[in-house]
């Protein structure tokens, strides 16, 4: 049986070690408690077991576990400075087996393994048991509806290193837009300027795998809002991203 209050308990400890008071880290705690929550509204609208929402709610729990050892070295969320869901699997299923202070059965292993081990790549990829496909897509979708939070509450320059102003003053860059004009996620070697990273936060909507997570961000008018709050002082970026509004929306209704 999976021990949700023993697990959390041992979460609380591990982040005994980091500032809460730094942004970043507060960050990254507030965000780890609402992919819980996301994953829990997924799992309900979905009907699935209890026993698969338990799981999905400790994989959100560990799932970013990374994070907090790359802003430790690095001061930093760019992919790449580290691979964040590869170290945190190594954190927890390497040498030390960290994974067994927060679960002591091993029968969930391989689940959780691969689905912390695939959450942020570019896609799910394949070769996985119906059962890790299944969580490995109910975190990715997790973690992008608790970012569209983020990306709502917390300061542009602490997401972005500058203002918004500055940010909706830039181009999009050719490449990116090629993307977004195929329905794409965004590759992030194709991201140049501040403005991209801005796109690749609502283009990554085109990777949502479950209608009811589509039903989440309609039902919040996450896409609106998120492409609504930067001030677009470069024309052309302004109409581009007109467009992509109403390019990502006729997705998720469809």
């Amino acid at each position: 049986m999976l021990d949700l209050i023993h697990a959390r308990q041992v979460f609380d400890k591990y982040l005994e070690q980091f500032d809460r008071e730094d942004e970043k880290i507060n960050l990254k705690i507030v965000h780890t408690e609402g992919v819980i929550r996301c994953a829990q509204a997924i799992c309900e609208r979905m009907k699935l077991s209890g026993e698969d929402c338990s799981l999905a709610k400790l994989i959100a729990l560990l799932h970013d576990i990374g994070r907090f050892e790359q802003l430790r070295l690095y001061d930093s969320f760019e992919p790449e400075v580290m691979d964040h869901a590869a170290f945190g699997v190594q954190l927890l299923f390497g040498g030390q087996k960290m994974i067994r202070q927060f679960v002591t059965e091993d029968k969930w292993d391989s689940i959780i393994r691969q689905a912390i081990a695939r959450h942020s790549d570019f896609s799910v990829g394949c070769g996985l048991s119906s059962q890790e496909m299944l969580h490995a897509r109910i975190i990715r979708d997790a973690d992008k509806l608790d970012n569209c939070r983020v990306k709502l509450e917390e300061k542009v320059e602490v997401l972005l290193g500058c203002s918004p102003e500055e940010v909706g003053s830039q181009d999009i860059s050719p490449e990116v837009w090629r993307e977004c004009l195929v329905q794409s996620s965004i590759h992030s070697f194709n991201r140049k300027t501040k403005m991209d990273y801005w796109v690749s936060y609502v283009a990554y909507f085109f990777d949502i795998n479950y209608p009811e997570t589509c039903e989440i961000i309609l039902e919040n008018h996450y896409v609106d809002k998120i492409i609504d709050r930067i001030p677009y002082g470069n024309p052309e970026t302004e109409r581009k991203m007109k467009e992509f509004k109403g390019m990502l929306t006729a997705f998720l209704q469809n």
